[in-house]
């Protein structure tokens, strides 16, 4: 499961803009890797998991500006098509999980 941010938020006072800088850094405290400016995603083992992330995310919300949670699967995640001006690359790959007993 994978749980992606799409954010804009005002940057046109300083408030708006240290309110910007708070959130993008919360997020990446959270393990939320920057896939464009603006959109950042994070892996999750679980639904469960996910839910988890995205309450943390519900609790860190600036007053302004608008943030689209979105969640896909691992199948629907690596259909995604990728380019890089025109060369085609491999979305990002799950990290791998570890298991204990």
């Amino acid at each position: 499961m994978w749980i992606v941010l799409f954010f804009d938020l005002p940057t046109h006072t300083d408030e708006d803009r240290k309110a910007y800088s708070n959130f993008r850094d919360d997020i990446t405290r959270a393990g939320f890797l920057m896939m464009q400016y603006s959109v950042y995603m994070r892996h999750c083992a679980s639904r469960e998991e996910a839910d988890v992330f995205i309450k943390g995310v519900k609790r860190i919300l600036p007053a302004k500006g608008q943030v689209n949670i979105l969640c896909i699967t691992d199948k629907q995640f690596g259909m995604m098509e990728v380019y890089r001006g025109k060369e085609r690359e491999q979305p990002p790959r799950a990290p791998k999980q570890l298991e204990l007993f």
